[in-house]
């Protein structure tokens, strides 16, 4: 028999060698990553030009390989992790978490079973108590699971609600969120097979929270009509603006109403480990599910998100199958198996950086570093608001503020004061020395910074105002001639 010699292996120097250069790159961009550019930019003529081939029958130099990879594709990526990417929700990481995912990714643990890893599956367990703690979930009957993200972790959330309350027949089942939840729940009903009758848009209020009286006013309606009321979407820290819905008054409604109360905590939650967001967030306890995003505001790198739950049975008894080929690796009931608590038979072990970052750091790091942004944000609109040129447009929640440029001498009317704001934005993208974009609030265009990373300093928001305030010169000349 011809011996194999495709084993897609180095020798023990050659791993060696390659390893220690791609830890020394990854430190260098760590150390050195404030003083690069944010943005990338290209096109899809560009990126083409650079990659498209055909797969290559025979090899190349690793080295080779890894210096272009070093040279083109890491530096045309932008930096979410940039002290001044203010856009989307940044992902500040941590070095730590960083190299905890390449453990993980080097010994490639199947994280879905207890036999295939009981300390994978323990450190999951673990993981989750602490944010069973910190959320006020009750310890023994609470569960949860890590996921690839918040889309998933709401997706897992009100597949689970749709079982527990529905059954197999939804088909006079409505689901409640407000005109700003996230859009990753809109899609996660349309996946479970909702048709657009069965979700109610619920209109918020002047301050951008979930409207109490509307929210009341379908519940009745719909139940008038024989319709079936089963779930709920609350958000804790809405994207655009950081605001929290009213959770104490539509915990009660759920309660009242038997309705499943889901909390959409991705970006917000959190901030529960700082003062001001532990007050902020009065209510998230109640929540029969909460998604939490860990490669959000606990400094994680992508993926990570979380789904936590008041019964963990409940996850049990939504995603359990019992195929032949699994049936000698169940173990006993103490022993959990998360391909029976989610969707993904096959997972990745995401709980070890969460692990190794809070035991190294502790969670008063991570408790001061969160207070930081919310200061830091706060400290932002008072300078705001100091300023001729600057209108505060929705005051600093949750470390997000959105502003625009409105100079107090000037009599711009919206369309100007749009045009102005978006020329703004899409200048200093195109500057790529920071990533700041524009949302709408009230039908106004208005600029939005997201301060939830530890290392940007009040002198990287300053620099970007200047920044800002020069291309706002160049469009005002423009208007002006």
């Amino acid at each position: 028999m011809k011996k194999n010699n495709a084993r897609l292996e180095l020798s023990k120097e050659a791993m060696k060698t390659y390893g220690y250069q791609i830890v020394d790159a990854i430190v260098e961009h760590h150390d050195t990553q404030s003083e690069k550019l944010p943005v990338a930019l290209g096109s899809r003529e560009e990126m083409d030009s650079l990659f498209l081939e055909e797969a290559p029958e025979k090899g190349t130099d690793p080295t080779e390989v890894l210096n272009f990879v070093l040279e083109k594709v890491m530096t045309t990526s932008t930096l979410m992790s940039h002290p001044k990417s203010y856009s989307f929700v940044p992902g500040p990481s941590n070095y730590i978490s960083v190299m905890a995912d390449s453990l993980a990714t080097g010994y490639n643990i199947f994280s879905g079973g207890w036999a295939a890893s009981p300390a994978a599956a323990e450190l999951e367990i673990v993981t989750i108590q602490w944010l069973l703690k910190i959320f006020g979930f009750p310890k023994k009957k609470g569960g949860g699971i890590f996921t690839s993200g918040g889309s998933m972790a709401n997706l897992t959330a009100l597949t689970t609600a749709r079982r527990i309350k529905c059954g197999d027949d939804f088909s006079k089942a409505v689901i409640y969120l407000s005109d700003q939840a996230h859009s990753s729940n809109i899609k996660a009903i349309r996946v479970l097979g909702f048709k657009k009758e069965q979700i109610r848009i619920i209109p918020t209020d002047i301050e951008l929270k979930f409207s109490i009286n509307k929210l009341k006013n379908c519940i009745a309606k719909d139940r008038l009509e024989g319709l079936f009321p089963f779930c709920l979407i609350a958000t804790s820290g809405t994207t655009n603006t950081g605001t929290v819905d009213p959770l104490v008054d539509l915990g009660k409604i759920c309660k009242k109403e038997d309705i499943w109360f889901h909390i959409d905590g991705a970006y917000g939650a959190a901030a529960i480990l700082s003062k001001k967001g532990k007050q902020l967030l009065k209510g998230i306890e109640k929540a029969d599910s909460l998604t939490v995003d860990p490669h959000k505001w606990f400094y994680q790198p992508y993926e990570m998100g979380c789904l936590l739950v008041r019964n963990h049975k409940n996850l049990s008894h939504t995603f359990t199958e019992k195929p032949e080929y699994l049936r000698d690796i169940e173990g006993n009931t103490s022993e959990i198996n998360f391909y029976d608590h989610g969707i993904q038979l096959t997972r990745r072990f995401r709980a070890l950086k969460f692990y190794m970052s809070l035991k190294t750091f502790g969670l008063k790091e991570f408790r001061d570093a969160i207070t930081y942004n919310i200061d830091l944000a706060e400290e932002v609109e008072s300078k705001l608001r100091k300023s001729k040129y600057w209108e505060v447009v929705f005051p600093a929640t949750l470390a997000v503020i959105n502003f625009r440029y409105n100079p107090i001498e000037k009599n711009y009317g919206e369309k100007e004061l749009d045009a102005i704001n978006q020329y703004i934005s899409e200048k200093v993208v195109a500057s790529r020395k920071a990533l700041l974009v524009t949302t709408l609030l009230h039908g106004q265009v208005v600029l939005r910074m997201c301060l939830i990373n530890p290392r940007t300093e009040l002198k990287d928001i300053e620099d970007t105002f200047a920044l800002c305030e020069t291309f706002a010169s160049e469009i005002e000349e423009q208007l002006a001639s």
